[in-house]
């Protein structure tokens, strides 16, 4: 009986070794699975990586089981289609092997910008009254702006086109972005607001269909008027250098031209352009039908600075004893946005000593502050501009 005991107990360990050893190759086995699915996984995704890149391009014109594509820098390439793409069109965005440039795939992305997103949209709020000193050019942006949107029929009776835009030059800080605002005010327009400089830089490869959607979302949003400062970086004088920056600017440009003359009338749309470099500005722009109105917005007189000093102190608690003379006197040859400067440090100036009222002497010291910001620019544009 002790035999048969001592057996039964010897069969039971080893049950349990081998149950054990059972469960632990299971074990092992699941694991090991699991890795080698881990590896095939991550040598997977190696191998997707290490793939060459494709450069997206847009197909110019299809012939049989060829291409014309353009690629992002604008050339121009006759290449092979592969078999598995079908009902290719003109216009439609490929996917092309970087070495030969055969097109290797279609893919269904938009040729269009949301241009909202890379332009200032607004209905602005300044009036003529907020606009001093600048009575005479106020008056030539009436005739020319707002009187063809607000009275269209009375152009039609006389049987005159209107002009299409206008040109502002000048100093930096002469008023030349208030007027342009102040006149979509008054026309009840919307104020379609582009930095060139920017449009050409973040761009490269796209300007001139983002050229094309501007003036698009321009027609649907008329009344409107499209504010183009800097415009001297998009429509400088053309050179004889091939560099694909230059060539992009150039064709930037070309499709802003063509935009003012295209077929598609541009109703009430109209264009003003801001620059403080006329004399670099190409011919082009200028010429009859354009931006041929070439209004100066000069720094302001003695009577203008006056007009913009009661502009941006009608709300602020001036001190009865202010020599508003000699103040204005010390004011000759400020720009209407040092002017505004001015008012706002002699703000800060009585702030910083608890005091609502401003005093000459805030005024003094203002006035030398902002001299001394304009030398130190003028310093650094010597240095390196």
């Amino acid at each position: 009986m002790a035999t048969n005991s001592q057996g039964s107990s010897n069969d039971g360990e080893l049950d349990k070794v081998m149950y054990s050893y059972t469960v632990n190759t299971h074990r092992l086995e699941t694991e090991n699975k699991i890795l080698k699915e881990t590896i095939n996984h991550l040598q997977t995704e190696l191998n997707r990586l290490r793939e060459p890149a494709l450069m997206v391009c847009e197909v110019g014109d299809v012939m049989d089981d060829k291409a014309i594509i353009k690629t992002p820098n604008g050339n121009q390439f006759f290449v092979n289609i592969s078999n598995d793409v079908k009902n290719l069109r003109t216009g439609d965005t490929v996917l092309s092997e970087q070495k030969n440039l055969n097109v290797i795939k279609k893919i269904n992305s938009t040729t269009k910008f949301n241009v909202e997103k890379f332009v200032i949209i607004e209905k602005p709020t300044l009036r003529w009254e907020d606009v001093g000193g600048l009575e005479a050019q106020a008056r030539e942006i009436k005739e020319v702006i707002e009187l063809p949107l607000l009275k269209p029929e009375l152009f039609r009776k006389v049987g005159i086109t209107p002009p299409k835009g206008i040109l502002l030059h000048g100093h930096p800080g002469t008023g030349k972005t208030i007027l342009a605002k102040a006149v979509a005010n008054a026309t009840n327009s919307t104020f379609i607001e582009i930095v060139a400089s920017e449009l050409v830089q973040k761009f490269i490869g796209e300007g001139a269909k983002m050229v094309k959607e501007i003036f698009e979302l321009a027609r649907q949003k008329a009344p409107s008027i499209i504010f183009i400062d800097e415009i001297d970086a998009l429509a400088a004088r053309r050179i004889d250098i091939g560099t694909s920056g230059e060539r992009e600017v150039q064709r930037t440009f070309m499709q802003f031209l063509a935009e003012i003359d295209g077929f598609k009338n541009l109703g009430n749309v109209k264009i003003i352009g801001c620059t403080n470099r006329k004399d670099i500005l190409d011919p082009a722009i200028l010429r009859p039908g354009r931006l041929d109105r070439l209004i100066e917005v000069p720094l302001p007189s003695k009577e203008g600075i006056l007009e913009i000093f009661k502009i941006h102190t009608k709300n602020m608690s001036l001190d009865k004893n202010i020599k508003r003379d000699i103040i204005i006197k010390k004011l000759a040859g400020f720009s209407g946005a040092e002017i505004k400067a001015v008012c706002t440090e002699a703000g800060y100036f009585a702030i910083r000593v608890n005091r609502r009222k401003i005093f000459h002497s805030d005024l003094e010291k203002a006035i030398k502050k902002v001299k001394e910001k304009e030398k130190e620019d003028e310093d650094y544009l010597k240095m390196f501009g």
